[in-house]
């Protein structure tokens, strides 16, 4: 492939390539509404695309169909999905979500759609199978997508909607293909990425399981392979169980009056709880004054923290993270102060390990109310000497810091993804 110099055009799309058509989407394909059927006829019989199958996918393939549906010899015929077709979410809680595509990339026998999702069939043979993967993602069809769509309870579109949607065309299949060429070839590393990511974690939360318990010691655990019952479960022999409130302070935070402008806008950062996701928190969203900290229960803390979730019925409670810059929490937040009787990361790692039975440990109907100060320093934890937590925090570290360099990479892949898109969808880069 090369790159290929172009005019341009003015047109309601924007500039495009002067040999470039604008279509509306109506002129490519034809709409149907998919298949909704009870429950009961659901999990045997033949594959079916599914609203999920649309979300993750460009293109979409047997091995993507997982769903299955009995369905009659009729519904079989008026709800067929065959190979070039194209399937677009229907509705959904936001309008971002809307309007998603896939294509069929190879023939399914018997395969349907559902009625979560609309399928748009081919009228001709003016689109490849393959650029119909792509062409639905520049940001100037997504506008019009969602700016078509209507909204009440749900958003929603149908073939209507997006039968008005125009687009800017290659005048080729073979320039199509080459688009689609070079975008599933950077899609092929960022899946390549996530596979490689999600063994990774794998081989970390075995490795938790293994070095937290003492089932694998490290070099600096000496010969002792004798182990002991005790509060946490079978642990080696030279291991003690204490509780949490014996080696540390624990501290909840607090919220300044968010009705007063001069407690917020300052220099100290404070955390909410929604943030404990970060893991590792370097940075956090809020500031607030002095006057917001001296005028509220929250409190500075220290680096090396570990951090608890306490209140919520989604993940949010039990979650763990640790802070890696002085901050203050809000009230759902407890804060496990550092001290010389532990390091900080294996306790970090350890209630990590730890969320399932976290939850479990809330107070309220069911575990439904929330963890307290009270619960997390009466936690029972395995703990050995501090030489050992540390050599076990430094493996689960390094394994860490590998998952992030590749996240990072998979993000850095998914920027450029997104900016050949907006370059070679538009015409502003050609290929040959």
């Amino acid at each position: 492939m090369e790159l290929t110099k172009t005019k341009y055009k003015k047109t309601e799309l924007g500039i495009i390539p002067e040999d470039w058509e604008i279509k509306s989407v109506g002129d490519l394909m034809g709409f149907k509404n998919g298949l909704n059927k009870e429950s009961k006829y659901f999990g045997y019989g033949t594959p079916i695309v599914n609203y999920m199958d649309v979300f993750k996918h460009h293109g979409l393939r047997k091995t993507n169909v997982e769903g299955k549906v009995f369905v009659s010899f009729q519904e079989q015929m008026n709800f067929s999905a065959k190979e070039g077709d194209m399937f677009f979410t229907r509705t959904s809680e936001t309008q971002e979500e809307i309007g998603i595509s896939a294509v069929l990339l190879e023939d399914i026998p018997n395969c349907v759609f559902s009625g979560f999702i609309l399928r748009g069939r081919a009228k001709n043979t003016i689109l490849c199978k393959e650029y119909k993967q792509y062409c639905f993602t520049p940001s100037y069809i997504r506008k019009q997508i969602i700016s078509k769509s209507s909204y009440t309870t749900r958003a929603l579109t149908n073939g209507r909607y997006l039968s008005l949607v125009k687009i800017a065309i290659p005048p080729t299949l073979e320039e199509q293909k080459a688009i689609a060429t070079v975008l599933t070839d950077i899609d092929d590393l960022i899946t390549n990425l996530e596979k490689l990511i999600a063994k990774k974690k794998a081989i970390k939360t075995g490795s938790m399981q293994q070095l937290l318990t003492g089932k694998i010691r490290t070099k600096r655990s000496g010969d002792n392979k004798k182990f002991k019952k005790s509060k946490v479960g079978r642990i080696p022999e030279d291991w003690e169980t204490i509780k949490i409130g014996s080696i540390a302070d624990v501290y909840s935070g607090g919220t300044p009056n968010t009705n007063t402008p001069s407690y917020w806008g300052g220099q100290i950062k404070w955390m909410s709880s929604g943030e404990l996701n970060l893991k590792y928190v370097y940075d956090v969203e809020n500031r607030i004054t002095e006057e917001g900290l001296k005028n509220s229960s929250t409190k500075e803390i220290p680096k090396e923290c570990v951090l608890v979730g306490l209140a919520g019925q989604g993940k949010t409670r039990g979650t763990v993270a640790i802070n890696f810059v002085e901050l203050c929490t809000n009230q759902s937040i407890a804060s496990i102060l550092p001290s010389a009787k532990y390091i900080s990361k294996f306790l970090y790692y350890y209630l990590d390990s730890q969320y399932l039975e976290l939850r479990k440990l809330s107070t309220g109907d069911g575990g439904r109310g929330g963890l307290n100060l009270s619960i997390i320093k009466n936690i029972f934890i395995p703990f050995p000497k501090p030489e050992e937590q540390k050599a076990i925090a430094e493996i689960l570290t390094d394994m860490d810091s590998e998952i992030i360099d590749l996240e990072s990479k998979k993000e850095k892949y998914q920027d450029i993804k997104q900016g050949m898109i907006q370059e070679l969808l538009t015409g502003k880069t050609r290929l040959i």
